[in-house]
């Protein structure tokens, strides 16, 4: 019977730590590293690794051309909710903006 409570026990613990886990926000770099994943579409190989490289040691282009981190997540957030319409994009767009990056 201890047993079985002890694996129980450890089991929600574990569920607990996963969710919690999945909570966190993502740090700037992680975020660089999605944005640039992004950009790179369908790139492989060499060509890839050299863009990634450039990209993840440039400042961002939106921070030198003067825009602002909340322009910068609404013309992600807009790019993300494409053919979605109506209620659709507007529970996605207040979800999206919602979220801290």
């Amino acid at each position: 019977m201890k047993r079985i409570t002890l694996a129980i026990t450890l089991g929600l613990v574990l569920v607990a730590q996963a969710a919690k886990a999945a909570d966190k926000e993502a740090t700037p770099q992680q975020s660089k590293m999605a944005v640039c994943n992004k950009d790179a579409g369908d790139k492989k190989g060499d060509e890839r690794k050299a863009f990634m490289k450039e990209c993840l040691s440039t400042k961002s282009a939106a921070t030198s051309a003067g825009v602002t981190p909340q322009q910068q997540k609404m013309k992600t957030c807009n790019a993300d909710a494409k053919g979605k319409t109506g209620d659709e994009r507007k529970a996605f767009m207040k979800e999206c903006l919602r979220a801290k990056s």
